[in-house]
Parts: C-alpha cells; sequence; structure tokens
C-alpha cells in the first residue's frame, strides 16, 4: 500500500485512478506459532517484479515466479491454499493464480484489457477485479476462472472494490458524477446503491469485521481525514481531525481499532485508533515513510511498509508500536504484501 478538493477535469480524475490502482492481507511456510507469521510480497530484486513468500523468523524465504515480465500484488486465498497476483506475462496485466509453492499457475482472466486484482470472497471461490474497459473506462467484475459477473458497468471510472465479509456484497469507488463516491452493490450485480454525495473524493472503503460499517477516507473538510459510517451510508462519522492527510485505515480482526497512516507529524507514520476515533497512538515515529497497515489475522502485529532503510522493505511491529522489526532485508524494493490467515 497520496491524495484536497477534488478539481474538474480528466487528468485529475486520471490521478486518482493511479493512485487507487497502485494505492492498496509448517507445510510451504505456515507455522503454528502466533509469533510467526508467512508473509507474500513482490520484489525487483532479480531484476523485475516477482512474487516471493517469506515467514516473519525469516525462514523459508521462496521465489514463487520466475518469468522476465512484472508479477506483482499477490493475496493469500482466505484457506492459504493459493496465491491470486496480477502479471503482465501475456503482454497486458491480467489475473492469475498458484499454489502456494508456485506450481500450476494459470491465468484466469485472460482477456486484452489490463486487470487489477482487488481479492478474494471469503469462501474463496471467486476473485474481484477492476478492469480497464479502455480509456477512463474502469469497471468491476467477479471472475472464477469460468463465469464472471459485471458488477458496474458505467462508462466513467469504477475502481477500488472489496468484498463485504460475508461475501454478499461489494463496496467500490467510482467516478461516475464528476467525483470519487463510494456505492455498494449485491455480489450478482444487482441493487447498486450510491452511499456517498459531495463534491469531494472518498476513498480506501473497507468493511468491519461483522459487515455492519465501513470505513474510508475522504476530502470533504479539505484534506484527507478517516470517516466511518453504516453501511447503508447512514450515520456518516469523521473520525480524525488535523491538519495533515489520513490514509488507508484498516480494521483489527475483533473490529475494535483502525490502523491507518497519517502525515500529521510532517511524514507518513502508522497509528491505530479505537472504531470511533478515540485514543489515536502513533506507533512509528522515524524520518522515513512508514505507510499502508495490516493487522496480523490474529490482532497481535501490525504489518508495513517503511522506507527507513533507504528502499521499500516489509516491517512487523507489535499492535502497541514495540518490537518493531524489518521481514525483508536487501537493496531492493519489497512491495504489496499480504498476510496467510
Amino acid at each position: 500500500m497520496k491524495r484536497v478538493h477534488l478539481l474538474p477535469g480528466i487528468l485529475i480524475i486520471m490521478a486518482f485512478v493511479f493512485v487507487f490502482i497502485v494505492s492498496g492481507c509448517g507445510d510451504n511456510g505456515a507455522n503454528s506459532s502466533p509469533e510467526v507469521y508467512t508473509v507474500a510480497f513482490y520484489s525487483d530484486r532479480d531484476g523485475n517484479t516477482e512474487i516471493y513468500i517469506i515467514n516473519t523468523d525469516g525462514t523459508n524465504e521462496t521465489r514463487l515466479t520466475n518469468n522476465s515480465t512484472d508479477d506483482k500484488f499477490p493475496v493469500f486465498s482466505p484457506d492459504g491454499s493459493q496465491v491470486a497476483f496480477e502479471s503482465n506475462r501475456d503482454g497486458n496485466g491480467e489475473i492469475y493464480i498458484m499454489n502456494i509453492d508456485g506450481s500450476a499457475q494459470t491465468n484466469l482472466s485472460n482477456t486484452a484489457a489490463d486487470e487489477y486484482l482487488r481479492g478474494f470472497s471469503p469462501d474463496g471461490s471467486k476473485i474481484l477485479i477492476t478492469r480497464n474497459i479502455s480509456g477512463t473506462d474502469f469497471d468491476t467484475f467477479i471472475i472464477d476462472g469460468t463465469d464472471e459477473i459485471v458488477l458496474s458497468n458505467s462508462t466513467s471510472v469504477d475502481i477500488s472494490g472489496v468484498f463485504s465479509p460475508d461475501g454478499s456484497k461489494v463496496a467500490f469507488q467510482s467516478s461516475r458524477d464528476g467525483d470519487v463516491e463510494i456505492f455498494i452493490v449485491d455480489a450478482d450485480g444487482s441493487n447498486e446503491t450510491q452511499l456517498t454525495y459531495n463534491t469531494f473524493v472518498e476513498g480506501n472503503c473497507v468493511f468491519s469485521p461483522d459487515g455492519s460499517r465501513i470505513a474510508f477516507y475522504s476530502n470533504r473538510d479539505g484534506n484527507n481525514e478517516i470517516y466511518i459510517m453504516d453501511a447503508d451510508g447512514s450515520d456518516q462519522t469523521r473520525l480524525t481531525d488535523n491538519s495533515g492527510d489520513d490514509y488507508a485505515p484498516v480494521f483489527s480482526p475483533d473490529g475494535s481499532r483502525i490502523a491507518f497512516y497519517s502525515n500529521r507529524d510532517g511524514n507518513n507514520e502508522i497509528y491505530t485508533m479505537d472504531a470511533d476515533g478515540s485514543d489515536q497512538t502513533r506507533l512509528t515515529n522515524n524520518s522515513a515513510s512508514d505507510r499502508y497497515p495490516l493487522f496480523s489475522p490474529d490482532g497481535l502485529k501490525i504489518f508495513f511498509r517503511s522506507d527507513r532503510d533507504g528502499n521499500a522493505e516489509i516491517y512487523m511491529m507489535d499492535v502497541d508500536g514495540s518490537h518493531q522489526k524489518n521481514i525483508t532485508n536487501n537493496s531492493a524494493d519489497d512491495l504489496g504484501f499480504n498476510i496467510l490467515n
């Protein structure tokens, strides 16, 4: 895992498209210890971007893809047996899936359009993607390698979707009314509903673990702040209030805390707060940029990306900010990480 009042014009919309697309979880590396997790990421350490996995104790680092093109943004399936990712090995960006050991790499989408991975359905049977139909026309689809469901079909930018925890709905962002708003739709493509209405930008939407609420950022008050609302769009509440910019909210597994990153103190750092906005706590403190927090599945750790060593590396810390350590450590950039459930 970068955004102020929206100005008119297609160049501005496309700038936000870029941010959203490039902005955004034992055997074969699994371990029983709660202190050891398996992380998938992509790295350009071998000259182009490839998919890797590593245990957080430094063991079992494995390169899963190996070709002359770019493979990016790995996401574990809910059962941990497979990894989905983006690849341009066929000449355009497409969605692939492979076993967790790198075998059986399969193109799931196989179209002429560029496609961007959003995530698995909670049951692991389907994958949510964004497809660039043409120019500034981006739509949201659900695919399974055989069939696909069209969730949005406008001539605008519909991007950055996320499944609800029960898989019944998908929230996404759209520029169809001239700015960027949050919409929700049933997973069969029916009952599309607009949740936010203003002339600014709303992004990074994420469901609470129980599916009842959606956290997001908005610049409706002049700078980017974290908001929360009920899943039907009601009770929209501002959680952060400062002169800096706050981005990328993520819920803890129990829904009680939200992690995010903010430049309120001069550069990007990781913060947490209660889900009602109270107890905002800075967890990282250095002159580099720390971004894209993600809770471990058990809620005991927070993973994040840091440039503190001069390049992008993946770090882990306790939820109170203690015991910060780098999981990856080399001269290349390690990006786009996801945590095995």
